[in-house]
């Protein structure tokens, strides 16, 4: 496993050469900040978003009347990325009719469609509706009936309940591959309109989905929909609109630190990507109260990737411990131990960082969050320099030490933490304890965020000779194919999707709200690494993104 790669990159650190990455430029420059904010704009769409929240939230009420109508609004609210505004009254109506349900299931018999969405809905908000609700739908032999084949509706409903499964669930495993070998087809026999949405769901189901990316697409899907509530469909395009306005302020604001700061000509090896990196912190919390975590994850965030760079693709061994021990110090006065000028500005960076946390939480009489952010990155560093020096002795580890080690690589301990801080609410330190901990769907998050990461980037990290990826490690210690190695991780990736949707049905062992920002971070790790490609890396498939949701305006037809 000594590949030549590994063997230069070895050779090139005990010389003090500088190994060539050649990321690709910025697709945005400095596009973003110059925008400024158009205030009597925003305050209009502010003022229309109040009015009609409220023509909304009495549909809702009035909905309650039927539980299965009921249901079917909350589920437009959340595909049209709304339901943020009701999250009270979603909480406790569906608690009462979860109460409920037993009675609900005896005294009608729900279709596939109704079963499954019910299903999905409940499931995606905690409550653990019962997988044997499917069974009404198998025939005598334990197949899925034939005669439901061709119910479009219910099959693409299926399919979307089936990925909210968790361990031991077979009728949902069966449903998931029944329901994939006949929506193909499906989606051929249909109108151009269901075809795409089909076609949609086969890429990217509805709970691997980002939010904000779901809700837009789905309201120009909506939009098409002959039944459509036009109070509705209007309410989401101006509340969409007018959140676009405050995400495209912060990527200004962003945008102009980070070319403040001029990191791009002081690093130009390492990757330039704030626009992506927003991406990332937005995916895991658009709504605009959030805003202070989506700055601070962006910034920690950044500052990560740098660090990531200059250890990958830039530093030497030599430089990279010193700059490893000076972060376990985390003070100014071990800036004088760094042995490179662009060191100290990384260094100086990640210590006015902390500094700035420690102001803000102060304010907020939480300086515990700063420590615990501050320990998650120590650990992430630590991380990197297990792979640097695995690298540098052409040492390939066990798979499985490799994935103890992947936990802090991922960076998702850094970005929760940072995320946390704006969190006040529901973040405290038994908060911070618990992610510290690295619970079950931590575990699951990071493991899946590493080795999708791994999949997608491990040839052209080869060619750059640094540590071996999951894919080599898996090979070598199970002595099997790249093909197999790569099937069986993915295999792996499904597995932890259960142990994600398990520690987010209720009870849970944290805020609900922090499980449903911990899932939105790895849906958007799925966006950026799930198509066999590294968008973050080589960002040209994130371009569309991107415009979709901080430049194009949703269209209104008045």
């Amino acid at each position: 496993m000594e590949t030549q790669a590994h063997l230069t990159a070895s050779s090139n650190r005990q010389n003090n050469s500088r190994p060539e990455a050649n990321f690709p430029p910025s697709l945005w420059g400095c596009s973003f900040a110059s925008f400024s904010f158009p205030q009597a704009e925003f305050e209009s769409y502010s003022r229309k978003v109040e009015v009609l929240k409220e023509d909304v939230k009495d549909m809702l009420t009035a909905s309650k009347k039927d539980p299965v109508e009921h249901i079917e609004f909350v589920n437009q609210l959340c595909r049209l990325g709304v339901s943020y505004h009701f999250d009270d009254e979603i909480e406790n109506s569906l608690k009462e009719i979860f109460d409920d349900l037993p009675n609900l299931l005896e005294k009608h018999d729900f279709d596939l469609s109704t079963v499954s969405l019910l299903f999905r809905v409940f499931r995606q908000h905690g409550f653990k509706m019962p997988c044997v609700v499917f069974d009404k739908f198998k025939d005598t032999n334990g197949e899925f009936k034939k005669t439901i084949i061709n119910d479009v509706k219910g099959i693409l409903s299926l399919y979307e309940a089936s990925f909210l499964s968790v361990h031991g669930e077979q009728v949902l495993d069966e449903a998931l591959v029944f329901t994939k070998a006949n929506l193909e087809s499906l989606a051929m026999q249909s109108n151009p309109r269901i075809a795409d949405h089909i076609r949609n769901a086969l890429i990217r189901p509805f709970h691997k989905g980002v939010p904000r990316i779901e809700a837009r697409k789905y309201i120009s899907f909506y939009e098409e929909d002959e039944s459509r509530n036009a109070t509705l469909l209007k309410f989401a395009k101006i509340d969409f609109n007018r959140v676009q306005l405050i995400h495209r302020q912060e990527l200004s604001i962003l945008s102009r630190w980070w070319n403040d700061l001029n990191f791009s000509e002081e690093f130009p090896y390492a990757r330039d990507r704030i626009v992506e990196i927003y991406f990332w912190a937005n995916g895991i919390h658009f709504e605009p109260q959030y805003a202070f975590s989506r700055m601070m994850v962006t910034k920690y965030t950044k500052i990560v990737s740098l660090v990531d760079d200059t250890y990958d693709a830039y530093a030497s061994s030599e430089e990279i411990q010193h700059f490893t021990n000076a972060i376990e110090r985390c003070s100014m006065n071990a800036i004088d131990q760094l042995p490179a000028d662009y060191m100290k500005v990384l260094y100086r960076a990640l210590l006015n960082l902390f500094n700035e946390t420690e102001n803000d939480m102060g304010k907020q009489g939480r300086y515990y969050a700063s420590y615990y952010v501050k320990e998650a990155f120590k650990e992430l560093v630590r991380g990197y320099h297990a792979e640097e020096e695995w690298a540098d002795k052409c040492h390939v580890p066990t798979f499985d030490e490799y994935v103890r080690n992947g936990l802090a690589t991922s960076a998702y301990g850094v970005i929760m933490a940072a995320s946390f801080l704006g969190m006040e609410e529901v973040a405290g330190g038994e908060e911070y304890e618990w992610l510290k901990s690295n619970p079950k769907i931590i575990k699951a998050g990071k493991m899946i965020g590493r080795l999708m990461n791994d999949i997608v980037g491990h040839e052209d990290e080869q060619k750059r000779g640094d540590c071996a990826s999951g894919a080599e490690c898996y090979m070598k210690q199970y002595d099997v194919s790249e093909k197999k190695a790569i099937e069986e991780i993915q295999k792996m990736d499904v597995n932890a999707w259960k142990d994600i949707n398990e520690d987010c049905m209720r009870p849970t062992n944290a805020p609900m709200l922090l499980l449903q920002h911990f899932v939105n971070l790895i849906r958007v790790t799925d966006v950026i690494y799930g198509n066999d490609d590294d968008a973050y890396t080589i960002p040209s498939s994130l371009k569309d993104y991107v415009t979709l949701l901080y430049i194009e305006q949703v269209p209104m037809y008045e």
